[in-house]
């Protein structure tokens, strides 16, 4: 799939720049898709030079909070949750604080880092699986909310933003938190549906009610500021639960008498590890998709839905933002680097640049986890997981559209 998206780019920038050409007399076509090669390898070590620090950086405070049982911790208190989802999954088996290591993976942005996490939690439920090709109602659960991205902390986002020079990297931290919740919620509730999960249990009823809780006086609160305000509030709750977090992390280390530097170090060498793979990727989809925009092509098609979304009547200054959005469940890597593009085409603190900011903390990339995760166990039936997936990316971006109108419109 990926094979075909990467080469679909450049095949269709080729047919826009022979058109252009050959219809428009716009020969320096070719030129600008040379240029832009280069332009977009050379802003891709850019960008994986900020990576690598980001990634060491949180995998090392990840590794103190592993050490010092923080996860085991979180492990436990969820304990009593999954078993009602999960039923058919023991209480105490690893597979629930493997589960637990990857959501609070994925909830601190480090969607890189929770891949190899999730991968051995979808083992270990695959151990559990009396239908081995086939996958199992916990699996479905645990590869859908996966799938929504509950992105808490979207630290990655922060650094592309970072890097683009954006006065304040912080700022979409709640537009993202509301956008990500409203995903994982519809994705919840659609496996909720299927698999006839009893969502009135008291237990179940606790966690729900009281997220729902959460969420809904933060909304009550946000809802009397002004849009000058909402921009700050969540620019200082965005680095108040940053730094708050580290300092969790360390001083919970410290309590329990873990080496926090040695640990931090250990971690930060994973890293580096997993930010190093990633170049090769970053360089080939930003090279792709710069061609495929010095074509005329992707400018071409945004016109189009412009012009569509003018004539029912709507705003369309997100619609530059829809690439992010269209591409993010098949590949990470192509989403990441229409980020990346948008952000430089349109600026860094651009409604578009900051919808598309929202997206890609929001989703996830549904059928590169469903490929990945289901095909790592041997599972060939995914049953109801795919629907369930894209459920939650369809809330997840009409969300994303929608909180940014509201704190940036």
């Amino acid at each position: 799939m990926l094979n075909g998206l990467w080469l679909g780019f450049f095949i269709v920038a080729a047919l826009s720049a022979l058109g252009r050409w050959l219809l428009g007399g716009e020969a320096g076509v070719f030129a600008a898709m040379v240029e832009s090669l280069f332009a977009m390898a050379r802003l891709s070590v850019e960008v994986m030079v900020l990576l690598f620090g980001t990634l060491t950086l949180w995998l090392g405070f990840l590794r103190i909070a592993e050490k010092a049982g923080l996860v085991d911790v979180l492990a436990r208190l969820l304990s009593p949750l999954f078993r009602r989802l999960m039923p058919e999954v023991p209480a105490g088996h690893p597979a629930l604080g493997l589960i637990t290591l990857n959501f609070t993976a994925n909830a601190l942005g480090l969607d890189n880092a929770a891949t190899p996490i999730g991968l051995k939690a979808m083992r270990a439920l695959q151990e559990l699986n009396p239908l081995p090709r086939v996958a199992s109602n916990a699996q479905i659960l645990f590869l859908v909310l996966n799938a929504s991205s509950l992105t808490l902390l979207p630290v990655t986002i922060f650094m592309y933003r970072t890097q683009q020079g954006a006065a304040d990297p912080t700022l979409v931290f709640l537009p993202i938190l509301i956008a990500t919740s409203a995903s994982t919620l519809a994705g919840f509730l659609s496996v909720a549906l299927m698999q006839r999960l009893k969502l009135r249990d008291p237990v179940v009823l606790a966690w729900l009610g009281g997220a729902a809780l959460v969420l809904g006086g933060l909304m009550v609160f946000l809802a009397g500021l002004s849009a000058a305000a909402l921009a700050a509030f969540s620019s200082l709750l965005g680095n108040l639960v940053l730094f708050g977090l580290i300092l969790l992390f360390l001083l919970w280390g410290a309590w329990r008498r873990v080496p926090v530097y040695e640990s931090f170090v250990e971690g930060a060498k994973e890293g580096f590890d997993v930010a190093k793979n990633l170049l090769p990727y970053l360089v080939a989809m930003l090279c792709a998709i710069g061609v495929l925009r010095a074509s005329g092509a992707l400018e071409f098609v945004l016109d189009s839905l412009r012009h569509l979304v003018t004539v029912a009547g709507l705003d369309s200054r997100f619609v530059e933002a829809l690439p992010t959005a269209l591409v993010k469940p098949f590949s990470g890597s192509a989403a990441r680097a229409m980020l990346i593009e948008t952000m430089q085409t349109t600026g860094v603190d651009s409604f578009p640049s900051l919808v598309a900011a929202t997206v890609q903390g929001s989703t996830e990339t549904t059928f590169y986890v469903l490929a990945v995760y289901f095909g790592a166990v041997g599972i060939q039936r995914a049953r109801h997981a795919v629907g369930c997936a894209l459920l939650a990316d369809v809330a997840g971006v009409l969300a994303s559209i929608g909180v940014c109108y509201w704190f940036f419109g």
